[in-house]
């Protein structure tokens, strides 16, 4: 491939920076330009890493910049990636991709009739763990999966994010904030959900903020906060999601999936990495041995050890698709159905009824050592 696709960034908040630093691993497209409605926010990200500050409407005509991502707070992402589509250009959004069916459906209408793609984060789901995962389940070795269980819970995002509010709000929420992460990487191991019921609670109705600047100040919380939901699999599977930002601490695994002839421990969904183990059978749970995957190798200090981080393999993986004509992974149809069964955990929380889904995806190809090499730029 040697023409990269040129990238503009709308939103340049936390999460960007990991896009800017991290982009130049990956061959098939060139970071450019990044808007933000601050500008001084979108100029001081531009001189970190020497791109060009543009307002948004600038960058939504830059004749250089193919794809823009979608880095905006959640209730904005699809009034942005309509303009985005409506201005002739691929969007790539980070998750969740919209908030509801007909926002997603909308989207996709609009890309088809330009003949432009969607993609949408999380791209996780790429990381050399859960790849061995899934290379682990596509030999048959675990047999069919059956049940499972995951748990993702926590006292918040209050604690060290500077502007916490609108993780408290429609459209955040422990489901559609963290549970883009575990069910797009069951989607990805065991296929499209059926149907979906769930208990959802707001046991604290305000947050009080512990990290700097705004220490001391109470956030309202207008979105549940616990979620105990169980998702029924259109192979007959049937797991258990918890998701919570009421928890100080617990003892339960980040997934485990539970097949005919084993066990596979999965770990954290939201990191690329990570350790996994399973059963033979009544054989003693065993580490798998380490797989030659690009996107297991640790390359970044998270806390007081190295961790995998590869975020934006996902946009790549798109931009070298777009050349090759081929689907990319982290595709609209994915993060479509990830929304659909999202938003149904929170309708049946609400409702106390099962939720049938209103989509369904096949599961994107796997991504082994050889095609996630091809993802990675050469080194000089």
């Amino acid at each position: 491939m040697a023409n990269k696709l040129g990238v503009g960034v709308i939103g340049c908040g936390n999460i960007s920076k990991a896009y800017f630093s991290l982009a130049p691993l990956f061959r098939g497209i060139k970071m450019r330009a990044c808007a933000d409605i601050n500008m001084e926010a979108a100029k001081a990200r531009a001189k970190e890493f020497k791109l060009r500050a543009e307002t948004v409407i600038d960058l939504l005509k830059d004749e250089e910049i193919d794809i823009i991502v979608n880095l905006t707070i959640p209730a904005v992402h699809y009034e942005v990636s309509k303009a985005v589509l409506d201005a002739g250009k691929h969007v790539y959004s980070e998750k969740p991709f919209v908030l509801s069916i007909e926002e997603g459906l909308d989207l996709k209408k609009r890309a088809e009739k330009k003949g432009l793609r969607i993609g949408s984060a999380p791209d996780t789901f790429l990381g050399g763990a859960h790849q061995l995962v899934r290379n682990l389940i596509d030999s048959g070795k675990l047999g069919a999966i059956t049940s499972g269980t995951c748990h993702v819970m926590g006292h918040g995002m209050e604690h060290w994010h500077p502007n916490p509010d609108f993780f408290f709000q429609p459209g955040a929420g422990p489901v559609l904030d963290i549970g883009p992460y575990y069910v797009t990487n069951l989607i990805q191991l065991i296929g499209p959900v059926k149907q979906v019921a769930a208990f959802a609670t707001t046991p604290a109705k305000e947050r009080t903020i512990s990290s700097k600047p705004r220490a001391g100040e109470k956030i309202p919380v207008n979105t549940p906060t616990t979620i105990h939901a169980l998702l029924e699999f259109a192979n007959g599977a049937v797991i258990t999601l918890n998701t919570s930002w009421d928890v100080w601490s617990h003892g339960h695994a980040p997934m485990e999936l539970y097949g005919e002839l084993g066990t596979v421990f999965v770990p954290d969904p939201n990191f690329f990495g990570g350790e996994v183990r399973f059963t033979d059978s009544a054989k003693p749970v065993k580490k798998l041995p380490k797989w030659n995957h690009p996107f297991g190798v640790p390359n970044e200090m998270h806390g007081q050890g190295m961790m995998a981080n590869y975020r934006t393999a996902g946009l790549a993986d798109m931009a070298i698709a777009i050349a090759e004509g081929r689907p990319h992974r982290c595709s609209m149809e994915l993060a479509l159905h990830a929304v659909d069964v999202m938003t149904g955990i929170l309708r049946s929380g609400e409702s106390g009824k099962y939720v049938a889904m209103q989509t369904t995806c096949e599961r994107p190809a796997a991504l082994g050592v050889k095609d996630a090499k091809a993802l990675l730029a050469k080194k000089n």
